[in-house]
């Protein structure tokens, strides 16, 4: 049986159709990338979920910049930006405990949160300002407003943002430790 050039086509057309879906639908990754050993919590996937922080953000305008470069390629990012206007609200991503408000050359004005197992830290960096009367041991819950928005530490001025961190922490482990893991797939994708 002979295949015509409109088979052909057909036939050709079909492949590339299916090679789109794939790439959307399937992700490979080589066999030595570097992956979480450990899942944030043994619980349902609701559980882990996170609020994505900044109020009015929905999922669909998200980029994972997680592996990004920074410093000219000196550090991976260990985190994600989400761009927002100045003054935005900064919401608490998940319920937790206000454990450390800092200011560092890099990031600014900050806060550092724990998840109510100890076992998480979230990190918001770049802070215009802490909503009125935020405070070290304050018991949060998700949603909350903790701060606004802003561009402080060595962020661009002209393009504010929150620098949003998810680091898996040991029982007794500071503030500023843990390992991080990336918030991009962590967060709720509901609007």
């Amino acid at each position: 049986m002979r295949i015509g050039a409109r088979g052909w086509a057909g036939i050709v057309v079909a492949v590339l159709l299916c090679v789109l879906f794939l790439s959307f639908c399937v992700r490979i990754v080589p066999a030595d990338a570097p992956h979480d050993s450990e899942p944030l919590s043994s619980a349902s996937s609701s559980a882990t979920e996170l609020l994505i922080p900044v109020e009015g953000v929905p999922a669909v305008v998200l980029t994972d910049t997680f592996t990004q470069s920074r410093a000219n390629g000196a550090r991976p990012h260990d985190a994600i930006d989400i761009m927002a206007a100045r003054g935005s609200t900064v919401l608490a991503a998940a319920d937790g405990r206000i454990e450390k408000l800092f200011w560092s050359e890099e990031g600014g004005r900050t806060v550092y949160e724990r998840s109510p197992d100890g076992r998480r830290i979230y990190y918001y960096a770049h802070l215009d300002s802490y909503a009125p009367g935020l405070h070290e041991g304050q018991a949060v819950r998700r949603g909350d407003r903790i701060a606004a928005v802003g561009s402080t530490g060595n962020a661009d001025p002209s393009a504010p943002h929150l620098h949003f961190a998810v680091h898996v922490a040991e029982p007794g482990e500071p503030w500023h430790g843990g390992r991080a893991v990336n918030p991009y797939p962590l967060f709720a994708r509901s609007p």
